[in-house]
């Protein structure tokens, strides 16, 4: 029924480029940038609960965080897609255990962050709030949220950051634009009008958003963690990060998925984090 839905879509917004391709565009970009609303079980609400929250500001749009005091170096989590601070909690409860200072944010349009809409740009503008306030040591993103991130240390080099960990993250926005596109089944009319869209909306074309190329300009020490068979984000994202970000290394696991919420991952990121 799902891709049924999904094909319907696509149909009607293909039918009506043809009466104007760029509102057909704008259409598609809004849906792609629209993630679905997830509602949190009474578990993780009770684990959010654990934390000190606090609403810091973008703009007029609110950004959700959420803090685990700790002696030790501060942590800044970033999560992904359709996602929400909930989704360390058991990596939270290691670094925690460990010891340090823990820092999660909501990503734009999710968990109880403000704006309707998302993209990688808006979120890295909400890290660096989130950044600029506690001065993390260790940044780690998952899928996009990596992204994310590595589009917040290009654009704002921040001095305290030393190390940062992409979990699962895409390298190029042109793929994920690409495969959303293949999904809905668009014709060539939108594909084109997209290009335009985003130009005019973000000032560059699709292929200059580029995790891998961003990476080139950080000199933070970097581990990459991807799933060989991942079914989301190709393994081939990691190894292209990993070829331009000159202080990373790459570790590959098979059988964890995207999610790579898995005692090994958490116990390599805290062996790099600590060593």
């Amino acid at each position: 029924m799902q891709k049924y839905i999904i094909k319907l879509i696509g149909s009607y917004l293909n039918v009506l480029s043809y009466v104007s391709a760029d509102y057909a565009a704008n259409k598609a970009l809004h849906l792609f940038s629209t993630p679905r609303k997830g509602k949190l079980s009474p578990k993780q609400t009770a684990f959010l609960n654990s934390a000190e929250k606090e609403i810091l500001k973008y703009d007029d749009l609110s950004i959700a965080t959420y803090h685990w005091k700790g002696d030790k170096a501060t942590i800044l989590l970033a999560h992904g897609w359709e996602s929400n601070s909930a989704r360390w909690k058991r990596k939270i409860e290691v670094f925690i255990n460990e010891g340090f200072n823990v820092i999660a944010l909501d990503a734009p349009a999710h968990g109880a962050s403000g704006s309707k809409l998302f993209n990688a740009l808006l979120y890295a503008e909400f890290i660096n709030v989130v950044a600029q306030k506690y001065q993390p040591k260790i940044v780690i993103g998952h899928s996009v949220g990596g992204m994310a991130l590595v589009f917040y240390q290009q654009k704002y080099q921040l001095d305290s950051i030393q190390k940062i960990v992409l979990l699962g993250a895409p390298s190029e926005f042109e793929g994920i634009l690409k495969d959303y596109i293949n999904l809905l089944g668009y014709n060539k009319k939108i594909e084109k009008s997209l290009g335009r869209v985003i130009i005019n909306r973000f000032g560059a074309e699709p292929t200059e958003f580029s995790t891998s190329k961003f990476a080139k300009d950080i000199t933070a020490e970097g581990l990459i963690i991807h799933d060989v068979k991942d079914p989301i984000i190709p393994f081939s994202d990691a190894k292209l990060i990993e070829s331009n970000f000159k202080n990373s290394s790459l570790i590959s696991t098979k059988g964890l998925g995207h999610s790579l919420n898995n005692a090994k991952v958490t116990e390599s990121i805290v062996d790099f984090i600590k060593n």
